[in-house]
């Protein structure tokens, strides 16, 4: 019929491998650049692009269980002048409505991508690296050109995040898992990305995990390495080994669900920092306009996270 993709095993496997790859690069990239490992910063290099003062962001006050004390933090002021056409400081208030409308357009375009592509598979892939590569460019745009804080560049990501988790997400559902229930695996992933997210922000307002500069160490090395993992395994499946399926990480094996259950744990962590570098800017006083980088920074994570998730699902249903 028209429009009609064969999808072969070889086909199949090589995208996989490009997408995992793909979105462990967004996230981690840009993080090799970071010089100064001893001031606690986020891992996602949107949040370590936003405004900061000589040591760093400004830090807590004694409302967090002593932790900047414990880490010999000193509180300075988020500017030594006063600031020009900003309104107000950021709030909480700013972050969720920036944070949601984001989100909201990332969803609307995912929904429109999923259904042009069920009409008309052979758009899965352009869709798919249209979206991708567009995504990663204008996150490079927006940390390189430190224009994190721009609605446009902010939007425009959503919209090219959407088109790409869109077409992902009708590719593991219709193809990658033959013959299942793509609804059900979608809205499976969904909310198991949602209730990570949400576990994760109780851990960081309770206290359960202590945001140090040790923990970002071990976090930002952690995602380097999987990083790493996966350019490697994709190359040699390139090269056909193990039957082009590399070592075996995204196989859908026991090592792959092993690979995929690191990978969503380190995603999941990630958010704590996330979390403390944008309550940071909240308590610095940080223009307002910073709520949309804080979006941004929030949105890489979970549509990182999400892919896992579907990855995980699939093997399960494919079993």
């Amino acid at each position: 019929m028209p429009g009609t993709v064969v999808w072969n095993g070889e086909v199949r496997d090589v995208f996989r491998e490009l997408i995992g790859s793909y979105r462990s690069l967004t996230e981690v990239f840009i993080g090799l650049t970071r010089k100064d490992p001893t001031v606690r910063e986020s891992s996602n290099p949107v949040f370590r692009s936003l405004p900061k003062q000589p040591g760093g962001y400004a830090q807590f006050g004694p409302g967090i269980a002593g932790a900047t004390q414990a880490v010999g933090y000193q509180a300075e002021p988020y500017t030594t002048a006063p600031q020009t056409g900003v309104s107000r400081p950021l709030t909480i208030d700013d972050v969720v409505t920036k944070t949601g409308i984001t989100l909201g357009v990332l969803s609307v375009v995912a929904a429109i991508s999923y259904f042009i592509v069920g009409g008309n598979p052979g758009l899965a892939m352009p869709f798919t690296l249209v979206g991708a590569l567009g995504g990663l460019a204008l996150v490079l745009v927006a940390t390189f050109g430190r224009k994190q804080d721009n609605p446009a560049i902010v939007l425009s990501y959503a919209a090219l995040e959407g088109l790409f988790l869109g077409a992902i997400s009708w590719v593991f559902g219709n193809v990658v898992v033959a013959g299942g229930n793509a609804g059900a695996l979608i809205t499976q992933a969904v909310l198991g990305t949602l209730g990570v997210f949400f576990g994760m922000l109780v851990v960081y307002k309770t206290g359960a995990i202590r945001v140090t500069p040790k923990f970002t160490r071990f976090l930002v090395a952690s995602m380097v390495g999987v990083l790493v993992l996966m350019l490697g395994n994709f190359v040699l499946a390139m090269f056909g080994v193990g039957g082009g399926e590399g070592m075996g990480l995204r196989s859908g094996g026991s090592l792959a669900i092993i690979f995929s259950l690191v990978c969503i744990g380190i995603a999941a962590f990630s958010f704590l920092l996330d979390f403390d570098s944008a309550d940071q800017m909240i308590r610095a006083g940080a223009p307002e306009k910073a709520a949309w980088g804080v979006a941004l920074g929030l949105t890489v994570t979970l549509v990182w996270l999400y892919i896992e998730i579907l990855r995980l699902l699939s093997y399960f249903q494919n079993d």
